[in-house]
């Protein structure tokens, strides 16, 4: 008994002259790593477009189920998105989310990351439903967000494996086609062995 006491008091004198880790927050606040996980963001395109195009793999790939979208059609002559659809509706429930980015991981277009604010706390529990609105960058602005910190730039000749329409995947392995834009026709024949 005695000597784990004398132990304890050893650890406290050991550590009693160490630089203090703790910070005076929120006055001070602590940079984050560049991996961090807070809250969610939805990103654009340099021309003012949204990246998402509702095509609802975030929401599948969530294991909590915290993410409810609601697609609609774009309009031709106005487009929300470079696809055929935007969502048109993106609510992230913060109650439900456990952080674990699948949902950037799951993203054809770098749609959705999630970014370096933490500062969650609300009274009302139907503020911590973020919607669209509240997750959208703003016009004029367009970043990649955290993606960058998570995967080794790609190569500058990346290879795409079916119809790829420049500038829309950012030289990211994915097609055109995953996000509703393939435009390759249809064949009922199969290939001959010389096109394989």
């Amino acid at each position: 008994m005695a000597f784990d006491i004398v132990k304890g008091l050893g650890t406290t004198l050991k550590n009693a002259g160490r630089k203090k880790t703790t910070i005076s927050y929120p006055e001070q606040k602590r940079t984050l790593p560049p991996r961090f996980r807070g809250r969610h963001v939805l990103h654009r395109y340099e021309n003012g477009l949204e990246r998402c195009v509702g095509c609802f793999l975030c929401a599948g790939a969530c294991p909590a189920d915290a993410i409810y979208i609601e697609a609609e059609e774009n309009d031709p002559e106005h487009p929300t998105s470079p696809g055929e659809r935007y969502a048109r509706v993106f609510d992230v429930n913060l109650l439900r989310c456990i952080f674990c980015g699948y949902c950037e991981q799951a993203c054809p277009t770098g749609a959705i990351t999630l970014e370096q604010e933490y500062e969650l706390a609300a009274f009302d529990p139907a503020e911590m439903i973020y919607h669209k609105e509240q997750l959208l960058e703003p016009p004029g602005q367009a970043t990649r967000g955290s993606l960058d910190a998570w995967a080794d730039p790609p190569p500058e000749e990346t290879p795409q494996p079916v119809p790829q329409r420049r500038g829309y995947f950012d030289g990211l392995e994915a097609s055109a086609a995953a996000v509703g834009q393939g435009d390759l026709p249809a064949r009922a024949e199969p290939l001959d062995e010389e096109e394989e």
